[in-house]
């Protein structure tokens, strides 16, 4: 074989170049090939972190909403087994006998009970005989009734109601006496159940 024309060898060598320089160099292709994956992976920390965001928005979002279940429920339950207390209440005391409505109240001395008349009664004792005196024994007949008006709050084993109430009353000497009562009790859970550890009555000055 004959040795190449001087223009052929120069035309080759500009052939191989231009091709050689279309690839770069081995720390170039690792430079490139690092900023891709870090951008891949800044991508993806990216997403995961959206994901772990959504995560908790949800469960917060499902706790909220047990949580508010759960108020929803509890206070349903308060409110029917208070109507059910207060309701008790008042048929016992409508009675006429001071001894049927005593299941309400807790009996330790201290406990302060306000009642329409007189000022103060400092335990279920001197409650007892006190009402007794001052009106159950010049009552003939008598009807205590609570409103639909019954409020109740409670904080664990502590609960306080507020209702108005109406006294109709037929007194021993013939006499009918209407009353409109307002009434706040302070209840305690104990191990018998929802008891009255203080509570106030009072009637509106001039009456009706």
């Amino acid at each position: 074989m004959g040795t190449r024309p001087p223009l052929q060898i120069r035309a080759i060598h500009h052939r191989v170049c231009a091709l050689i320089s279309g690839f770069p160099y081995p720390k170039q292709i690792l430079r490139r090939t690092e900023k891709v994956l870090q951008i891949e992976n800044a991508d993806v920390r990216r997403g995961e972190r959206w994901r772990w965001l959504l995560y908790v928005a949800l469960a917060l979002a499902g706790g909220l909403l047990t949580f508010v279940g759960a108020r929803a429920q509890q206070k349903a339950t308060d409110d029917a087994t208070f109507r059910k207390l207060v309701d008790g209440y008042c048929a016992a005391w409508s009675t006429g006998n001071a001894d049927n409505p005593a299941r309400f109240y807790a009996k330790e001395d201290g406990l302060v009970f306000y009642d329409v008349a007189p000022f103060a009664y400092h335990s279920w004792k001197e409650y007892h005989e006190g009402v007794k005196a001052a009106l159950l024994d010049n009552m003939e007949s008598g009807s205590l009734s609570a409103g639909k008006d019954l409020k109740v709050r409670r904080h664990g084993t502590v609960a306080w109601t507020t209702v108005s109430m109406h006294l109709s009353e037929k007194t021993k000497d013939g006499k009918n006496v209407e009353t409109e009562i307002r009434y706040t009790g302070i209840w305690e859970k104990r191990p018998a159940g929802w008891l009255l550890v203080h509570e106030h009555l009072s009637a509106p000055l001039g009456g009706n």
